[in-house]
């Protein structure tokens, strides 16, 4: 079968514009973690984009993200599904230190938080309804504030789960926490379990493993992609609070990351791949959504996320479950192309350099300019936009669906569409963290167990 695909993509690739340039590399593995937004790995892959560009395509999933990036950075691995902070953090030195790249913004939102049905229960008095007497959201975790008291007063520590230290999930949790009032803890050079005067201890969960964790007790709550939020439902065991769509609307997710190295030595592989996964997520998106449910039974595959296809719809298809049976309409909560989706924003590393600063991953104060030229060495529109104008004059894309003359930042993002009411602006990162109420400003640090300055 292998050598039959391989001959049919031969014959494609000799009538293909794609083989204008010739491919430094045609043979790659990518690895990805068992979540929805694989999904553009899985759809070039299936929908036979990696075969139009001659790209021989294998796909592996990994145990666990620090697997995956240590494959990456070792050569067992071209490329990856990655968390947008591991480029990031590996670049700065951040744990693991390589100089990782990603030309390829993979969705937006797509997580939630989820807490177990004890918390669920002992937030809802604090929690206005709607007239139909539902849960009124976006739920703040101001909600949450007499429940971690009542943990402590009992002498209990509240435990909640992220997947990684650098993850969107981490950040996003914190962010949450924090808008409601609850220190979510600092890092520290000497102390990086990020639990300095933490009110709420966060730890380190692999996502699959999220709603057993739940289950178990060992955690109170989690941050997550799907489907491990949805499958809390389905299992009876969890209740969703909010998603990062009501967080913060259109926020960034995973990205795509490959070694600075592998996109020198290989320019036009890269470019390959990029146009791959460009035409994978505008199909993903295209005519409403039209795909989702194509998309779901492939991602219910072992070999995908491996998840009842039933779960995986549930917030795939535009909607999203909270309590059981309480559905509500969420047509963007996955989001693969629309909104330039895909296009590596500078403002997007931005903010999550901002977040490792105002936690203490970053230990110490860096002016704005700093930001902006991490941001420029992880973060590679210009390998984007050249894909983008190879499948535009190639007839596979259409030209008014790319931001061409973007500085690579965003418009602000106005104030209403983040929980906390702040508005975020990638090109003054300082200013922005001066106005969060909990966190790191100025030339603050984190010494032994407080912070100072």
């Amino acid at each position: 079968m292998k050598k039959l695909l391989i001959a049919l993509a031969t014959s494609t690739a000799l009538i293909s514009p794609a083989m204008a340039q010739e491919l430094e590399k045609d043979e790659l593995t990518f690895g990805f973690i068992k979540l929805t937004d694989m999904a553009p790995l899985a759809v070039a892959y299936e929908q036979g984009y990696f075969l139009d560009e001659g790209l021989f395509v294998t796909l592996e999933a990994q145990a666990n993200w620090k697997v995956l990036l240590d494959g990456v950075i070792g050569g067992q691995l071209d490329g990856a599904h990655m968390l947008a902070g591991q480029p990031l953090a590996a670049t700065i030195g951040y744990g693991t230190e390589a100089h990782i790249i990603t030309p390829f913004s993979m969705d937006l939102n797509g997580n939630g938080i989820t807490v177990s049905n004890e918390v669920w229960e002992m937030m809802k008095p604090n929690i206005p309804e709607t007239d139909a007497g539902l849960p009124q959201h976006p739920i703040s975790a101001e909600a949450l504030v007499p429940v971690v008291e009542k943990f402590r007063s009992e002498g209990k520590p509240f435990n909640m789960g992220m997947v990684f230290p650098v993850s969107t999930h981490n950040y996003e949790l914190r962010y949450w926490l924090a808008a409601g009032g609850l220190n979510p803890g600092f890092y520290s050079p000497e102390n990086i379990s990020g639990q300095i005067s933490a009110d709420v201890m966060l730890s380190v969960t692999p996502p699959p493993q999220m709603p057993a964790t739940l289950e178990a007790g060992t955690i109170s709550g989690y941050c997550v992609g799907e489907p491990w939020n949805q499958q809390a439902v389905f299992k009876g065991i969890g209740v969703p609070v909010i998603t990062d769509y009501e967080l913060w609307k259109n926020n960034p997710e995973k990205v795509f990351g490959i070694t600075a190295e592998f996109a020198e030595e290989n320019p036009n592989t890269t470019k390959a791949v990029v146009k791959a996964l460009i035409r994978a997520a505008m199909w993903l998106d295209e005519n409403d959504n039209a795909n989702r449910m194509e998309a779901v039974q492939m991602l219910s595959q072992p070999e995908y996320v491996g998840a009842d296809a039933e779960v995986i719809a549930n917030s795939m298809t535009g909607t999203f479950e909270y309590e059981k049976g309480d559905v509500r309409e969420v047509p963007d909560f996955n989001v693969f192309f629309r909104h330039n989706a895909t296009y590596p924003y500078y403002s997007d590393a931005v903010w999550y350099l901002t977040q490792m600063r105002r936690w203490g991953q970053i230990a110490e104060a860096k002016p704005d300019s700093w930001y902006d030229e991490v941001a420029k060495s992880v973060y590679k529109p210009e390998i984007y936009l050249e894909a983008a104008r190879a499948l535009v004059d190639e007839g596979l894309a259409n030209e008014a669906d790319f931001p061409w003359d973007s500085d690579g930042y965003k418009a602000p993002t106005p104030s209403e569409d983040i929980i906390d009411g702040i508005a975020y602006d990638g090109k003054a990162p300082n200013a922005y963290l001066d106005s969060l109420p909990i966190g790191l400003k100025g030339e603050q640090k984190v010494v032994g167990n407080e912070v100072q300055g």
